[in-house]
Order: structure tokens, then C-alpha cells, then sequence
């Protein structure tokens, strides 16, 4: 990186140096006026570079410390986050830092032979080939390539149109970037599609490292890192007024909130449907559906062109809690608001780190007028071909024809099956609602007597017993007397409703939208099968005997 910062820099090294002279004399502030100079997002005011560091060897991490201190300061805080100081430190100590300078100081590494992208791509190998020594390492870190791909064609899929116009600028954010994979394959996808079209990428990380790699990829690729924030984005949100056209998330799966809980509190209690976290709090042990919420309050309004976002969670969020809990209350706000486009379940094993079922999200505050209040699932579980080698309990991955046929089948919103079993399908938002009902029945004395209540307003009322209590639910389309007469009177004729307890709440169960029923063998093919093994094991202990 150090190195083609300074190829980059080259050819205005000597009128950035110049320049901050002329106003270090005039005792003006040269910041804004080396940036001009350099044409850059970044200057370096050290008269040294890597091959000029070279013609002192005995002096090499004293120079190449000042070298770096003569970066503009979000490219020193970069390096710093490394904890480069260190590793020069630890190389010069072994005798071997000349020898690696000298390696790179004849690399050539100017734009003209490099591109931004090729750049880009060299750097991200580096990253994953050492990240993959550790394989715990490398799943805290990265979002498996293929996944990425997939959710960057689900994002631009209808957008191809406006972004195939020359000189359009398309914002893209991801709020727990890591070493920003994410942004930079759907910077390659813009850069292959359109290369006339830019997408300013804003993001932000919690670890030190993954921040500074994404910054330095991101400086490496020609964009501002100004927009790569460090810090927790929920108690430090890095971006708090911005709107973005798209964005992109894998968040960490089943991470507790506990440490910024005060925060999230206190934003829902006293922001409500202003901050971020209006329709409710899940429970602390998984802050998913927090994300969610974080992005659906980024998302640009739909009379400004509106936004779509990909995110990848586990199963929980589809169904954890009952109705009336924070996560229920949660999807309530996202499927009556018509934001869910599509949700796809990946295969088994497709990550570093677990093995876990994951789910890509598509939301979208723009739907095409055929697709509103319509939601898509397609069960893409089957859709993976086996790794040469596995990385972690990573075990299968995407092939390129899945992730055209996952495309195709989300862009054409299509229902579809593969033999006899189906793969996609689509619902009305209002069939994943359901009303829960708690059914009362009659408090009763010893003598098998109803007893009635004898004060408030339930006075000449039959008194609930609490033991008999019980709760149904109520599909929302169906009419609930309609429902208690048919399902629960008949087995419980003195049960009554205490509307006052009714709760609306929604859920997605998606894998039961895909079970397809398997009957059993008849039963005398069993029996023969249970013959023939009872007379193997049988003629075995005869042989045993003799």
C-alpha cells in the first residue's frame, strides 16, 4: 500500500512540496491547497519516498517512520491502525527491513501500469490469503465472495437502465463493512456493467484492523475515505443524517447488544418512530433485526428514487418470538409497510465460520407496481456444488449458473419448481400475520359450580381459571369468531375470548412453505425388510453357536 501511495503521488511530489513551503511562510493552513495540488483525496508533505529511502541504509526506520508521518492524517491513521510502527520495529530488530523496502521499492506500481481496480483485486487476494491461514480469522472477516456477487445482482437487477447513463452517481453503504468486500464487488459489477458510472461507497467497522484495510482498499480504489467511519454503528453512527440508493450487510449472527444497550434504549424510548428503533427491540441476545432497522432509517425516500438493500441473517429473525415481542413487532412494521421484495434461503455450510442456515433479505422501499404487497421466497438450499478444499466449515459454495438462475427467478418474480418440489414461491404480506387469541374458561368450586366474580367490571362474570388458560392462533385473513366456533367450542363449549389480551403478530416459517410431503413405505415392504434382516441376524447367532 505504502508503495503505491507513492507512485500515485508521484508526479505532484514536488509541487505539493513546493506549494506547502510557500504557505508554511505565509502561516496559512495548506491542508485544502495540497489536496488541490495533489489531485487527490491525500497528500505527503515528507521530501522522502521508498526509493529515495533506499540511499540510506543504515537510517531506513528512522526514514521510513518520517515518511509515513508526512501523510495527510486519514492516511497515517490507516498505518496506525495496522500497527505498522510495530511491524517496522520488528522487522528492522531481524535485520530484514532494508531488504523488504528495497523488494517493493522495485515494484512498479503507478496508475498507468496498475489500474484502480486491478489494485483492488491484487490487494483483496492479499488479504484473503493470509486471513485464510486462520480460518476462524478469515470468517470473522469475510462474506463469502459467491454470496456477495449474488446479493450485488439482486441489488442492481432492475437498475441497469439508469445506471448504463453516463456521469450517474449511485451511493452504496454497508455498516459493519470489515475489510469492505462488499463494496468493492458491487464496485466491480458498476465498473463492468458502466464504466462511465461512479458509486461513492460509505461505510463503517468496529475492528481496528478490518477498518483500516477497508480504508486502505477504499483509498486504494480512488474513493474518499473520508466516508469509511470507524466505531460501533449503532451507539456512533458514523453516517446520522446521509441516505443511501443501496446498501449491502452481512451482520455478525446472534451477537448480543448488551454493551450498547443503554444507547438503544434510550434512542427507542425517546426518539420512537424518529430514531431508528420505533417498531420495537429484540431480545438482547441477538441484535439481527437491529440491523435491519439501522438500515431501513438509511434508506433515501421513495419520492427522491427510494433505496433497495441486501442483508444477510440467520433463521431466528424469521420467527423468534411470539406476538407482541419486540422481533414480532419488527416484521410486523417491515411486511405492512410493504418493504420485504424477496427472502432467500442459502445452502447449509456456506460460510467460514459456521454451518449454520442463512437468509438473504431484499427490501426495498420502490417496488415495481406488480409487486407490492407481495413478498418472494425461494429455497435456493439445494443450489451449491462441493469446494475442492474446505475452508473453515465452509464446505460448498455458488456456482455461477446458481447465482443466474437465484437472479432470474428473483428479477422475472416468478413461482417455479424444480421436479416436484418447489423453489419459489409468492405470498401476500397479510398471509405471515396472525392474530393470538387467549381462550378463558370458567373458574369452578368444589362442587363443580361456575364461580362468578363479585366486584370491577367483570361483576356476575364467570372468573377465569388461570390453569385452563390457553392461547390460539389465528391466521389474519380468517375471521376469528368464525375460527373459535369451529376449532375450539366444539371441544370447549363454556370457553369464551378475552379480546382485551388479543395481540397481532407475524411470522415467517419458511422452510414449511417448502415441505413437500413424503409418505411412507407401505407397510408389507417394511415387514419383508424386517424379515430379512430378523433371519440374517437369526442364521448369524446359529454360526456363533456351532
Amino acid at each position: 500500500m505504502l508503495r503505491r501511495l507513492d507512485c500515485v503521488l508521484e508526479s505532484t511530489k514536488n509541487a505539493v512540496l513546493a506549494e506547502y513551503a510557500a504557505k508554511q511562510r505565509a502561516g496559512i493552513n495548506p491542508g485544502p491547497f495540497l489536496l488541490r495540488k495533489a489531485g487527490q483525496s491525500f497528500y505527503n508533505i515528507s521530501p522522502l519516498d521508498i526509493k529515495k529511502l533506499m540511499g540510506d541504509q543504515d537510517h531506513i526506520k528512522e526514514n521510513l517512520f518520517s515518511n509515513i508521518q508526512g501523510f495527510s492524517a486519514a492516511v497515517r491513521d490507516i498505518f496506525e491502525r495496522f500497527d505498522f510502527y510495530t511491524q517496522i520495529d520488528r522487522l528492522a530488530k531481524s535485520g530484514l527491513l532494508y531488504q523488504v523496502a528495497e523488494r517493493f521499492a522495485n515494484v512498479d506500481l503507478h496508475p498507468d501500469k496498475v489500474s484502480n481496480s486491478q489494485m483492488g483485486l491484487v490487494f483483496e487476494e492479499l488479504i484473503r490469503k493470509f486471513a485464510e491461514i486462520s480460518n476462524e480469522t478469515a470468517g470473522e472477516h469475510f462474506t463469502p465472495r459467491e454470496v456477495i456477487r449474488l446479493m450485488v445482482n439482486l441489488l442492481f437487477i432492475e437498475d441497469d437502465g439508469v445506471l448504463a447513463k453516463p456521469g450517474v452517481v449511485r451511493t452504496i453503504y454497508d455498516p459493519t463493512a470489515g475489510t469492505g468486500g462488499m463494496l468493492s464487488v458491487a464496485g466491480e459489477y458498476l465498473e463492468e456493467h458502466n464504466p462511465q458510472a461512479r458509486l461513492t461507497m460509505f461505510g463503517q467497522e468496529l475492528n481496528d484492523e478490518s477498518y483500516a484495510i477497508c480504508k486502505a482498499d477504499m483509498l486504494i480504489k480512488g474513493q474518499d475515505v473520508a466516508n469509511i467511519k470507524s466505531g460501533n454503528t449503532f451507539s456512533e453512527g458514523g453516517h446520522p443524517h446521509k441516505k443511501f440508493d443501496y446498501m449491502l450487510f452481512n451482520p455478525p449472527f446472534g451477537v448480543e447488544w448488551k454493551k450498547v444497550e443503554k444507547d438503544i434504549r434510550n434512542e427507542h424510548e425517546k426518539q420512537g418512530y424518529n430514531g431508528r428503533f420505533g417498531p420495537g427491540l429484540p431480545r438482547v441476545s441477538d441484535g439481527s433485526l437491529l440491523f435491519l432497522l439501522h438500515l431501513i432509517s438509511k434508506m433515501r425516500p421513495a419520492h427522491d428514487g427510494g433505496s433497495r438493500f441486501g442483508i444477510v441473517l440467520n433463521g431466528s429473525p424469521l420467527f423468534t418470538g411470539a406476538a407482541g415481542s419486540g422481533e414480532s413487532e419488527i416484521r410486523r412494521y417491515v411486511l405492512e409497510n410493504d418493504l420485504v421484495e424477496a427472502i432467500i434461503g442459502l445452502p447449509t455450510d456456506m460460510f467460514y465460520n459456521t454451518g449454520i442456515s442463512t437468509y438473504v433479505w431484499m427490501l426495498s422501499n420502490c417496488k415495481p407496481e406488480h409487486h407490492k404487497g407481495l413478498l418472494q421466497l425461494i429455497d435456493a438450499s439445494g443450489f451449491w456444488q462441493k469446494m475442492r478444499k474446505s475452508l473453515g466449515s465452509k464446505r460448498k459454495e455458488l456456482s455461477d449458473e446458481h447465482i443466474a438462475e437465484i437472479t432470474r427467478l428473483f428479477g422475472e418474480f416468478i413461482e417455479a419448481k424444480d421436479s416436484k418440489k418447489p423453489i419459489s414461491r409468492i405470498f401476500k404480506n397479510s398471509d405471515f400475520g396472525y392474530r393470538t387469541i387467549t381462550v378463558e374458561r370458567p373458574l369452578r368450586d368444589e362442587n363443580g359450580q361456575i364461580v362468578l366474580a363479585t366486584k370491577g367490571k367483570q361483576k356476575g362474570k364467570p372468573q377465569p381459571d388461570s390453569s385452563l388458560r390457553d392461547t390460539e392462533n389465528v391466521p389474519l385473513h380468517e375471521d376469528v369468531e368464525n375460527y373459535f366456533k369451529r376449532e375450539v367450542l366444539p371441544h370447549a363449549p363454556d370457553a369464551w375470548i378475552d379480546h382485551d389480551k388479543t395481540r397481532i403478530g407475524y411470522e415467517i416459517p419458511f422452510n414449511r412453505h417448502f415441505y413437500v410431503f413424503e409418505p411412507p413405505r407401505p407397510l408389507a415392504e417394511i415387514d419383508t425388510d424386517l424379515k430379512q434382516t430378523t433371519d440374517r441376524i437369526l442364521a448369524m447367532i446359529q454360526g456363533l453357536s456351532v
